[in-house]
């Protein structure tokens, strides 16, 4: 059986910011975002770095967000799309806080929370942050082919996200305070479930939300067998970013095993664009999708008492150029973590 692990005390998320592009600022949780730039550039010369400075711009608005800075933050778990987890090594360079990169493809947003919640709860650390960002034209250009070069997308191809997230975590009472005043509620890292590798046989690199959904059923019904829950205990169980051919996958594997989870799910990569008006084929993906939604949609749902529990399972699929070109299946992953709203002491009613 999987193992859950629950932390002997909640871990805070006690900020949180979301910054993105011109197609995120167009979708239906465009208003959530703390800053959009509609050249995609954030003012640099190549998409590498611009991905990277997004990153940058989305962690200082965090910590600007619960009044804090970066000497405050003992550590920093941090990934991206890029080779290397460049990106975050490039944004992340001059804040001189240590530094643990993950590469979890869509799936980091989850596992960087989960590992910075772990982090905490074992040792001396008070205060860590979490960082995720992807560029769709940087992605594009390292996974398929640059985007002047044309190439046809599939129906089942999904669009990257240009988008980052970033979160700040605490068990320090002092920081669960600042910049928390406004709101009855402070979201929470309460247990989570470390992903593990399933093989769903797909080997086309323009479907991985069919990839990714069987590791989301996997977790799913794991984490539920394991766990004193019932999917009725959940507001929502949401996924990211499977799209809408894996999100159906994933809705019909669990019609018939576990029914009751059907009505909670809700996928990421469905919500970040306006489906109807953008041609983003099966909806989006890269990991700054969930991280995205997660900072702009759920975590500020949750401070407002609108939501008060939530099963949290980004989903990656871990392939590269070279492993497709090879013959090798995409395998996919899905960690999850357990969100819950716990009173804030410190409201103050306005």
């Amino acid at each position: 059986m999987r193992k859950i692990t629950v932390l002997p005390s909640p871990i805070a998320i006690v900020s949180s910011s979301a910054v993105g592009g011109k197609e995120e600022g167009e979708g239906p949780l465009g208003g959530g975002f703390d800053l959009i730039d509609p050249s995609d550039s954030f003012g640099q010369s190549t998409w590498e770095l611009s991905e990277a400075e997004m990153g940058r711009v989305a962690l200082n608005i965090a910590l600007r967000k619960c009044e804090c800075s970066h000497e405050d933050v003992d550590v920093i778990v941090a990934g991206d799309l890029q080779n290397q987890c460049v990106a975050s090594a490039l944004a992340l360079d001059s804040f001189g806080i240590p530094l643990i990169g993950v590469y979890g493809a869509c799936s980091t947003c989850t596992e960087s929370i989960l590992l910075a919640s772990a982090l905490l709860s074992m040792g001396s650390n008070q205060t860590a942050a979490a960082l995720t960002t992807s560029h769709n034209l940087a992605a594009e250009r390292q996974f398929r082919a640059p985007t002047e070069y044309g190439g046809q997308r599939p129906p089942s191809a999904q669009w990257t996200a240009t988008a980052a997230g970033a979160f700040i975590l605490s068990k320090a009472d002092k920081l669960v305070t600042n910049g928390n005043k406004s709101y009855p509620y402070v979201p929470a890292v309460k247990d989570f479930m470390i992903g593990r590798l399933i093989d769903g046989a797909i080997k086309d690199g323009a479907n991985m939300g069919a990839a990714m959904s069987f590791a989301a059923v996997d977790s799913i019904l794991a984490y539920f067998e394991a766990s004193e829950y019932s999917p009725k205990d959940f507001d929502l169980i949401v996924t990211g970013d499977l799209g809408s051919v894996g999100s159906s996958i994933l809705k019909d594997v669990l019609f018939e095993k576990l029914p009751l989870a059907v009505p909670k799910l809700t996928d990421c990569g469905l919500v970040l664009y306006d489906m109807k008006r953008k041609d983003v084929h099966s909806g989006a993906s890269g990991c700054g999708t969930s991280a995205s939604v997660l900072a702009s949609h759920i975590l500020p749902m949750m401070r407002k008492g609108e939501l008060s529990d939530v099963l949290f399972l980004s989903t990656g699929a871990l392939m590269s150029q070279s492993s497709l070109l090879q013959g090798n299946s995409i395998r996919g992953i899905a960690p999850a973590i357990h969100l819950s709203a716990i009173k804030n002491d410190n409201y103050e009613v306005k």
